[in-house]
């Protein structure tokens, strides 16, 4: 006979899993993290500017192509998730039609967001707000179906949130989030466990095992992939780079504090006519700078003197503060802005 405490166990897990009626199938997790992760990995290779020049062009393609992406995934799992439910005689209840319908608006909202982005600015942000939105969606499902859900969700968001305030380089961004997808729904998927409730140090044992293969080992492997040897060559000063530039080959060429460097600016749009749209600031280095250039072309590769090799792509820190029109009697009108370029990520 069962004793009252075992009773009384019972009686807790069955008003538990009446509470947490829901239930995520794991094909729902891998039909959302692969093709989202794949499409972070090949997202610099899809609709490139090089492929599609006009911006519109190419924000309405990524639209096209992301609507249709989310629509099959969410037709393929509501077609698939019903088949499951018929097998074992359940029917979808009220508060899972709704919790699913607030998952497809979130989907719905990040993908609005990044077309957005073409016009408005902030791609940047791009990869934290698929975090954040789809660590929503995990954790307004985890409130009614599995505990781990809840945990994962906000783990997406810290995750997105962190990312954003880490200052990481765009491209670590990038596989971060491709790997939280690919590599960390499919793992929520295999952790799922019908609802059942587990201690706490169980739970943060599975975070800990989650976040070292899905955060920790990808950046570390992505940072290790930008640490690579880069071929040496001759130093060029600026002078002998003008009277004989190197057609091929590997050469170092030093830009010495002071050197000028003008920087033009286009802008686009209704407002100025003909070449009064193209902008020159005549900028000038305040320490030196040497950069790698292979077959007669810039590699992206930059240096400090004594220092180590860094890409470009991932040191690169522009923002812009803050933009503004003025109109004075001693100026005339005039537009103000300020423009923040840093090469050294520790003075972010």
């Amino acid at each position: 006979m069962n004793s009252p405490q075992k009773q009384i166990q019972a009686i807790h897990a069955m008003l538990a899993s009446g509470q947490r009626n829901l239930r995520m199938e794991r094909h729902t997790l891998l039909l959302l993290g692969l093709p989202a992760g794949l499409l972070f990995a090949l997202s610099e290779s899809i609709f490139t500017p090089e492929q599609i020049p006009d911006l519109q062009q190419r924000a309405l393609s990524w639209l096209a192509l992301l609507v249709a992406v989310i629509g099959t995934i969410v037709t393929v799992d509501w077609h698939w998730t019903r088949k499951i439910k018929a097998t074992r005689d359940e029917t979808w209840s009220f508060i899972h039609r709704q919790v699913l319908k607030v998952m497809w608006l979130l989907l719905a909202l990040a993908t609005l967001t990044t077309f957005a982005m073409f016009f408005y600015g902030g791609g940047y942000m791009v990869c934290s707000v698929w975090l954040i939105f789809a660590g929503l969606g995990l954790y307004v499902h985890g409130l009614f179906s599995e505990e781990l859900l809840e945990w994962g969700g906000g783990l997406l968001i810290a995750i997105g949130i962190v990312s954003l305030v880490a200052g990481l380089p765009y491209e670590s961004l990038r596989w971060l989030a491709a790997s939280v997808f690919a590599l960390g729904l499919p793992l929520f998927a295999l952790l799922l466990d019908r609802g059942r409730h587990r201690p706490a140090y169980v739970r943060l044992l599975q975070i800990c095992g989650w976040l070292a293969v899905v955060v920790v080992l990808p950046l570390l492997i992505e940072q290790q992939s930008h640490q690579r040897t880069l071929p040496d060559g001759p130093l060029l000063t600026l002078m002998e780079f003008r009277n004989n530039p190197p057609a091929d080959g590997t050469a170092i060429i030093a830009l010495p504090a002071g050197t000028p460097i003008p920087v033009e600016v286009e802008l686009v749009g209704d407002l100025f006519a003909g070449r009064e749209s193209h902008a020159r600031m005549p900028l000038t280095l305040q320490e030196p700078v040497e950069l790698l250039m292979l077959n007669g072309k810039l590699s992206g590769d930059m240096r400090f003197p004594g220092e180590s090799w860094q890409n470009a792509r991932r040191a690169r820190w522009l923002t812009i503060p803050w933009i503004r029109a003025e109109l004075s009697a001693e100026h005339g009108p005039r537009i103000l802005s300020s423009l923040v370029l840093r090469l050294r990520p520790e003075e972010r």
